[in-house]
């Protein structure tokens, strides 16, 4: 009997079931790769920005031409619906608000006396 063969033997198995764990490197290629995807996307939101960017924006600026609407000043007692009344009586007067609100870029319904609303030109009275 020999007790080297055994000796020898223990503690190695010809088949190891673990493995050594891989490590992931980022070379220098990769790094840039990395960058050029991540950098796309911002790239391309940047641009579409940048070409939207010259859309018309809305302002409480009363760019109309003077003689293109018509001027109506909010007397006392008045209200938006008595004013709707006034200037479109065949028209429904929630949709002539509307316009009026709309076209004068107001915050509510309010209005105060001396108040001077343009009207829209399809509710103005005809001149």
């Amino acid at each position: 009997m020999s007790t080297i063969g055994i000796a020898s033997t223990a503690g190695i198995t010809p088949h190891s079931t673990a493995h050594a764990a891989t490590r992931l490197r980022l070379t220098a290629r990769g790094r840039r790769v990395l960058a050029a995807l991540v950098a796309l996307p911002v790239a391309a939101a940047i641009g579409m920005a940048a070409l939207s960017g010259g859309s018309a924006l809305a302002s409480r600026d009363t760019g109309a031409a003077a003689g293109s609407f018509a001027i109506v000043t909010v007397s006392a007692g008045d209200t938006l619906w008595s004013i709707a009344q006034t200037v479109a009586p065949q028209a429904d007067p929630r949709d002539v608000v509307d316009g009026i609100v709309r076209l004068n870029a107001l915050d509510g319904v309010t209005v105060a006396p001396g108040d001077r609303l343009s009207i829209p030109t399809e509710y103005a009275p005809a001149k």
